[in-house]
């Protein structure tokens, strides 16, 4: 059952002015070391930060916090399984949001997509509640191959 939805456009030029003006102070403030590292090696460093900004947003909006109820930026951090897919890890006051938003029974699952076409970048975020027992199937299943 879905959970929570959200999404997030922004234009790539405006972070470009932020990473500018602020630089690393913005940077450490706002995105996880993953997302750095990821970021900075990109030659499209900006619009890298603008995806990974826009996540984060828009899983506030599906976690229905925001950033405030306890949610910060770096507790939201993009994140790519084996496959390559992105997702988001959740920690601190997000991961607290989301297991609130979770009956018991279930496991949460994240799912993103993120874009980019100059001047815009643009995440959508679903939250996904499935039964711990399908999760733990799917898990396995995965590990199999």
């Amino acid at each position: 059952m879905i959970v929570g939805i959200g999404s997030d456009l922004i234009d790539i030029r405006r972070i470009e002015k932020t990473l500018e003006r602020f630089g690393e102070r913005f940077t450490m403030r706002v995105f996880t070391e993953i997302e750095r590292t990821k970021s900075d090696r990109r030659a499209m460093r900006a619009a890298s930060y603008a995806k990974r900004f826009a996540a984060k947003e828009a899983c506030s909006k599906a976690l229905g916090s925001g950033i405030r109820m306890g949610v910060a930026w770096r507790e939201m951090g993009v994140v790519n399984l084996r496959s390559g897919q992105p997702t988001m890890h959740l920690s601190g006051g997000a991961r607290a949001r989301l297991d609130a938003l979770i009956p018991a029974g279930y496991a949460a699952s994240i799912h993103l997509t993120m874009t980019d076409d100059h001047p815009l970048a643009q995440a959508f975020v679903v939250i996904e509640a499935v039964p711990e027992e399908v999760q733990r199937e799917h898990q396995a299943a995965l590990v199999a191959r």
